[in-house]
């Protein structure tokens, strides 16, 4: 992590989003460093409800063997199998046998839905997470997850938009909640043009946070560009300051 540009964020994150909670991050490594607190870290439940920690300034590690939720282990890049008859667990569920969640109307369409999906395997052993000021020097985040309300939102939204000529320059695929900070921004980090993603529709996983935020999270090639353009964005206009002072009195 380049230390200038860690600073200069922060520095403009309070300039323009004072009181703000700071992003989270994410990356991959192979370092075996990171096994024990891994194992110290079994996530039996959502993924999301786990970040907890790490969005109060702690770390959370991750493998295949202390990621329990099936989803999570798929969406993280641990296994490519779900569990079985995924497809009715999402969907009408199997009398007798299973309640289904209702997100799909029928198991059909959550295969469907998979099958358009691309594939994706962990680029390293563990999955880190960390706060953006918790970052060290020879760590290099994939994506920044933002936790926020709407007025933070509005901002982010808008200076993802603010250098590209495409009116879609943020997604908002149906997924679960650590699909859309983790898998999706992956996904788009290897495109040309990635761009960000707003999240955490997730009826489930909801109850993981508060109510008023949704995740914006955002591959970090696209991530640096937003920080540049900040100060000659519409982020130093009284427009915005409006805004800015609804956050601060938060």
């Amino acid at each position: 992590m380049d230390v200038r540009f860690k600073q200069q964020f922060l520095e403009l994150w309070e300039k323009y989003f004072p009181g703000a909670e700071l992003p989270i991050t994410y990356f991959y490594t192979n370092d075996r460093g990171w096994e024990e607190r891994a194992k110290s870290a079994a996530v039996t439940q959502c993924v999301v409800d786990a970040l907890d920690a790490v969005r109060a300034g702690g770390t959370l590690a991750l493998d295949v063997e202390t990621t329990q939720c099936g989803g999570g282990k798929r969406y993280l890049g641990f296994a490519q199998k779900l569990r079985p008859d995924f497809e009715y667990f999402l969907s009408t569920g199997i009398p007798g046998k299973m309640e289904g969640e209702r997100y799909k109307k029928s198991p059909q369409l959550v295969m469907e839905q998979l099958r358009r999906l691309p594939t994706f395997e962990a680029p390293g052993k563990f999955i880190v997470f960390k706060r953006w000021d918790m970052l060290d020097l020879d760590e290099e985040p994939l994506a920044v997850v933002f936790f926020a309300p709407p007025d933070v939102l509005s901002g982010l939204f808008s200076l993802a938009n603010y250098d590209e000529p495409d009116a879609n320059a943020v997604i908002v695929p149906s997924a679960s909640g650590c699909a859309s900070m983790v898998y999706y921004p992956y996904v788009e980090s290897k495109s040309d043009h990635p761009r960000a993603v707003l999240g955490m529709f997730d009826v489930t996983a909801r109850l993981c946070i508060a109510p008023d935020h949704l995740t914006f999270s955002v591959p970090m090639s696209k991530f640096v560009d937003m920080a540049e353009n900040m100060d000659g964005s519409f982020l130093a206009l009284p427009s915005w300051a409006k805004v800015r002072a609804r956050i601060k009195a938060l």
